[in-house]
């Protein structure tokens, strides 16, 4: 009997804890999208992983490669043609 003076105070602490938590997590908008992060996982997108800097030096190399011409398109394509697989 006398661990419920012990009990009863303790899960008062942790329910007034639990209600604090809740009422920061509203206060800091962090039930604002909830289903953005189940609808972004299913992506791979690799950009948000990458830091600025590494997103620019990455938009200029796939600019580069989209303006170069690839030299083994003209190669490739006279092998198909006689049959050879």
């Amino acid at each position: 009997m006398s661990i419920l003076y012990l009990l009863i105070p303790l899960s008062l602490i942790l329910l007034s804890l639990a209600v604090w938590a809740f009422f920061w997590a509203v206060k800091n908008d962090q039930f604002d999208d909830l289903e953005g992060p189940a609808h972004r996982i299913l992506f791979d997108d690799d950009e948000n992983d990458l830091s600025p800097s590494a997103r620019q030096r990455r938009a200029q190399g796939n600019a580069k490669r989209t303006t170069q011409p690839d030299e083994h398109d003209d190669e490739g394509s006279n092998d198909r043609e006689d049959g050879a697989r």
